[in-house]
């Protein structure tokens, strides 16, 4: 008989990871082969070229573009300051002389005398690179960037906003089906990747970035929730990049859905110890989940079989990702090998889901998920 496979998503107690790090462009790389490292420090820097500011100095003088080199006051590669006069006419015997002041700080990169125009580039901006996990270095690509390799508890979420962040865990409720409201959130999780149980309301995740927490994690949010607090609807992109302040995943989709209990217990194991987060979700080709990572120490947690990655097998954990049980969570009980006629007539191969509720459920294999260890 074939092989049965669908996708997953990995939780598991231990497992080997690496981490590449790198440089959107050349510069320098701080660490070498055999350097640990904590997820805060700085792995790799370099400058991007600072923003380009056209000025059409002809215009703003009214004077003829081939005038307008010798009216500067700073020639090319010359530094100005916000409010430094950068051009000046000679007015008339003197007088009624016009001067224009630079509206930016930055390098004069150009002065044309075809077009009368300036371009103005704003100071450098720096880019530092982060090793965002605790780990050892096990390679170095000079002036690009290194890898990092450690054992880590691993949980992927399926979906998240907002950028990598790291900080201790602090739990906010003590069961995986508590909702989680503003009254749960306190000072104390200032800095904190805050693990929630059920569903993250607005003012939850509100109350979280007010205090200083980093992350803020649960098992479900409602849609206008996060368009409340984002400000916008979201629509089918690239997250990640969202300036909030803060970042949130859920591990189990939208809608009131309580966060697995083998996720929650996890977290919950691992209270107190430093976590990396990154929310970056991208459902489409080349897909991307938020994750949570826990760089071990050894003894930390026995390491867990492993399946072969999408490998349907009786008694594997998963997750029901279509209606009507949408959200809910059990394992396979069985795998009928030939194909079964559904309620709209069509077939399609099944398994059949004992839900977390005791209760036995057929449905066809492309509507679930496995919860992989």
């Amino acid at each position: 008989m074939a092989n049965a496979y669908t996708p997953g998503l990995k939780v598991t107690s231990r497992m080997a990871h690496t981490i590449v790090r790198m440089l959107p462009i050349k510069g320098d790389v701080m660490v070498q082969v055999g350097d640990s490292v904590n997820a805060d420090k700085i792995v790799a820097a370099t400058y991007m070229p600072g923003d380009v500011y056209p000025l059409n100095m002809a215009n703003l003088l009214a004077v003829p573009p081939k005038d307008v080199a010798s009216l500067m006051l700073q020639k090319e590669g010359g530094k100005v300051t916000v409010g430094e006069p950068l051009a000046e006419t000679a007015g008339f015997f003197g007088k009624f002389k016009k001067i224009y002041k630079s509206p930016y700080t930055g390098t004069i990169e150009t002065v044309s005398e075809v077009t009368g125009q300036v371009i103005l580039r704003g100071p450098d901006i720096p880019v530092e690179v982060k090793a965002y996990v605790t780990g050892k270095v096990t390679a170095v690509n000079p002036e690009i960037g290194c890898t990092i390799e450690t054992d880590v508890a691993f949980i992927q979420g399926i979906f998240g906003i907002g950028g990598e962040t790291s900080g201790p865990i602090k739990l906010a409720v003590q069961n995986c089906d508590e909702t989680v409201t503003a009254e749960n959130i306190t000072a104390d999780m200032k800095g904190c990747v805050v693990i929630g149980g059920a569903r993250l309301t607005d003012d939850a995740i509100e109350a979280a970035r007010k205090v200083g927490a980093v992350a803020l994690i649960g098992g479900g949010m409602d849609d206008q929730d996060l368009k409340e607090f984002l400000g916008y609807d979201l629509g089918v992109a690239i997250t990640g990049s969202e300036k909030k302040g803060i970042t949130v995943i859920v591990t189990e989709g939208f809608g009131d859905i309580a966060m697995a209990t083998r996720t929650f217990t996890l977290l919950k194991r691992f209270e107190g110890q430093e976590a990396s987060v990154n929310g970056a979700t991208q459902i489409r080709a080349g897909v991307m989940r938020p994750e949570i990572i826990i760089p071990l120490e050894a003894g930390d947690c026995e390491e867990e079989s492993e399946h072969a990655g999408g490998y349907l097998d009786i008694g594997l954990p998963l997750r029901i990702i279509r209606d009507p049980y949408f959200g809910m969570l059990g394992k396979v009980k069985a795998l009928p090998h030939d194909p079964h006629v559904l309620g709209s007539g069509s077939k399609a191969r099944v398994l059949e889901v004992e839900l977390t509720s005791g209760e036995s459920v057929i449905v066809p294999r492309a509507n679930v998920e496995l919860i992989e260890a």
